[in-house]
């Protein structure tokens, strides 16, 4: 007897915040290894400034916190449909087109997965969100283009889309032994992505699932929209947010908006940026906030504040409270951060989230109680405040936890072996 086949062709998980490659074979776990045996690799990129080295995932993390002068790029993800897409970065003193960037990270991710599977893939199937745009057709749909036109050039021939939460659900389908109505919370670092979609063993083999589809959407909300907003509200204040100039106006918001977003941290290091310091540090009534804002940037610590703001997110899904560590720009001073604060500073993206999920629930017209199961996948699904009002929706569902930062590869390597065959 021939052993079971492995599937021909892969999924891709590019994530805002980390990346996954999945390969269905019989009896071996799905997600390949990519960095150091790990399923996931940050989706990062460090060009060190010295000479020709580029590092990827975890390495690249580590290199710039380590203090190498370079270039570091997270949450590339979070291009693809906005006009930035056709734009430059200035790396080694020449100018990058942003397109160039992310094709370097996702042919990584390809060779990576490649040598992990021994063989080579020349069909995929690309996850992407339920919108890349919130309210934009074109935009979306040129967003897909753009994913898809990079895979062709990092060479597969064949590309395919799935929905990330879809996605999730095939793989939370794989574990379960009876039909279930599901509603999928997949929380991303980018946006937030829901379906509610009939699951079940006789269900998982049928090619075409659209009839199984209650209710598809999203929002373009996510992990690094919650730091973000963290981070705005509770550590750049201390820099000089909302402080006065002395002319009573308020201190320009510009590079602090620039720093708390992943994607926009390298423009408070260009030269408009640093002439608009100056006149702030000039003209500042604390000019001892600002001090503390100069030195982040003179330093190029904005990827490391947004680190310190990303893992008090983490531990406070778990614990009520946190210090986050400031030491890099100021010795020994540490930020004190509740659960309530988190609560407060992300209320506003949390009611669009659960306004969004009601929305869907309502169009689906199905009766609430008949939703057997929330299946939360994607990092930020733990956030403590976000589950509670998504739950209370649902208050008859059972909750389920998938793999957060699996379940999306995962399913999407089922998907390929259906779509591309064995």
């Amino acid at each position: 007897m021939n052993p079971p086949a492995s599937a021909r062709a892969c999924g891709i998980d590019f994530g805002t915040s980390n990346s996954a490659v999945g390969w269905y074979r019989p009896d071996a776990p799905s997600l390949l290894p990519l960095e150091d045996g790990q399923p996931t690799m940050p989706s990062a990129i460090f060009f060190h400034e010295e000479d020709s080295t580029i590092r990827y995932g975890r390495a690249a993390l580590e290199d710039y916190l380590a203090g190498y002068e370079g270039r570091l790029m997270r949450a590339m993800k979070n291009l693809l449909g906005s006009s930035l897409i056709d734009g430059h970065t200035e790396i080694r003193g020449r100018g990058v087109p942003f397109r160039v960037l992310l094709t370097h990270f996702i042919a990584q991710l390809k060779t990576r997965a490649e040598q992990a599977a021994g063989r080579t893939f020349d069909s995929v199937v690309m996850g992407r969100p339920a919108f890349f745009v919130d309210g934009d057709e074109a935009a979306d749909r040129s967003a897909q283009d753009t994913l898809g036109e990079i895979a062709t050039a990092v060479g597969f021939r064949h590309v395919a889309f799935q929905y990330e939460p879809l996605a999730a659900a095939f793989d939370y389908e794989s574990q379960i032994g009876r039909e279930e109505l599901v509603l999928v919370i997949d929380i991303g670092g980018g946006t937030s992505d829901f379906s509610l979609i009939r699951l079940g063993p006789a269900r998982a083999g049928q090619g075409d699932r659209k009839q199984d589809i209650l209710a598809h959407g999203g929002v373009h909300i996510g992990g690094g929209d919650f730091d973000r907003h963290l981070n705005l509200a509770a550590f750049m204040p201390l820099l000089g947010l909302g402080s006065k100039l002395r002319n009573g106006k308020d201190v320009p918001s510009t590079p602090y908006s620039n720093l708390a977003s992943w994607h926009t941290i390298n423009f408070a290091y260009t030269n408009k940026a640093r002439e608009t310091l100056s006149y702030i540090r000039a003209n500042a009534a604390e000019r001892d906030k600002i001090e503390l804002l100069l030195r982040l940037v003179e330093r190029r610590a904005g990827h490391w504040l947004s680190l310190q703001v990303e893992q008090a997110k983490i531990a406070l899904s778990d614990a009520p409270a946190t210090q986050a560590s400031l030491d890099r720009i100021a010795p020994g001073r540490t930020v004190d951060i509740s659960r309530p604060d988190l609560d407060q500073a992300t209320a506003p993206l949390i009611d669009r989230i659960e306004n969004t999920v009601a929305a869907l629930l309502r169009d689906a017209d199905v009766d609430r109680a008949a939703i057997d199961t929330i299946f939360f996948t994607g990092g930020s699904s733990r956030v403590s405040c976000l589950r509670e009002r998504v739950a209370a929706l649902l208050p008859q569902a059972r909750g389920v936890e998938g793999d957060l930062f699996g379940s999306i590869g995962t399913g999407l390597a089922l998907d390929a072996a259906r779509k591309f065959g064995f």
